[in-house]
């Protein structure tokens, strides 16, 4: 049986995807405001890096995998605006719902749909722009959600991918201290779940570093292929293009 590992602990491959979904759907009502507590507002800022870079333009189709509370969806659909089209799409329907609401809050009517970011339920060669925020870390094959994006993608489109990385080796130590100490903490005061916290900076350490994500990039086709080290590398943003 093939097996794969769930923060720190190997599972079969079957079941991480049902333990990934009961973490998100304990934690999505209070994923955004565990996410400002967690990073001290710095995913904002990470995120609103993502958007300049992608570059969005009027009319473009745009799907936005593991989107969560929706804060990448309601960025794009401004920039897209109405001729244009953005998709917020997650696995889990708990945090695709609290997206889908965010969004109507906003005032912005998005299209949503609940899948599998290693099977989407779109037609190649759609979108021209594909993201996925905080998202790629959880998925159990990596290399077939990759090939998914870019299936999706129009020649020309671009792929960004936002995932927690590899930090700058001499805060290593500290960075350790606070994700294996603080984030439960955290998790168990704000949220009553502090093995979700757990499970998730688990998940942050068996993540591919940013060479090896960017060798995964390149395997499954993308060309021009770059990354961003953000906050010593505690995040780092890759960019890639179908041809």
């Amino acid at each position: 049986m093939a097996q794969t590992h769930f923060g720190f602990e190997t599972v079969p491959e079957h079941e991480k995807a049902r333990r990934v979904a009961g973490v998100f759907s304990s934690v999505a009502a209070s994923y955004d405001l565990m996410n400002d507590l967690m990073s001290l507002g710095l995913h904002r800022l990470w995120k609103r890096f993502t958007v300049a870079l992608a570059g969005a333009r009027a009319g473009e189709k745009v799907l936005d995998i593991a989107g969560g509370t929706g804060d990448l969806a309601r960025a794009f659909a401004r920039a897209v605006g109405p001729t244009g089209e953005v998709w917020l799409t997650d696995i889990n329907a708990a945090m695709l719902a609290r997206g889908r609401d965010r969004l109507l809050d906003a005032g912005i009517l998005c299209p949503v749909a609940q899948c599998d970011a290693e099977k989407l339920p779109f037609p190649s060669e759609h979108f021209d722009l594909v993201t996925c925020a905080f998202g790629l870390r959880n998925m159990t094959h990596k290399d077939l959600a990759l090939a998914e994006m870019l299936r999706v993608l129009k020649p020309g489109g671009r792929v960004l991918v936002l995932e927690f990385s590899k930090i700058w080796q001499p805060l290593a130590p500290f960075y350790d201290l606070y994700s294996f100490t603080v984030l439960p903490w955290l998790g168990a005061r704000i949220a009553n779940d502090a093995a979700s916290y757990r499970y998730l900076a688990e998940s942050i350490r068996m993540h591919p570093d940013q060479e090896t994500l960017k060798a995964l990039f390149l395997d499954a086709g993308f060309a021009r292929v770059e990354y961003f080290n953000l906050c010593a590398g505690i995040v780092a943003l890759h960019r890639g293009y179908k041809l």
